[in-house]
């Protein structure tokens, strides 16, 4: 199956771009992330933590 795949992609013309530019989304996504995990505020992830324990906002059935 495999071999049917990889001859159809061989005969396309500048195919071998399309892996770098996954690599380079991935890793700047990544990043990204982590530059956010970094620089976010003590409180706001406290305030997010506690989302799911807030049940002021609960109805009753």
């Amino acid at each position: 199956m495999f071999k049917f795949i990889k001859g159809h992609l061989e005969s396309i013309t500048g195919i071998e771009i399309y892996p770098m530019i996954s690599l380079l989304i991935f890793f700047i996504f990544f990043v990204v992330l982590f530059y956010w995990v970094i620089t976010a505020k003590k409180d706001y992830i406290t305030n997010v933590s506690n989302i799911p324990l807030d049940n002021q906002n609960d109805t009753e059935i």
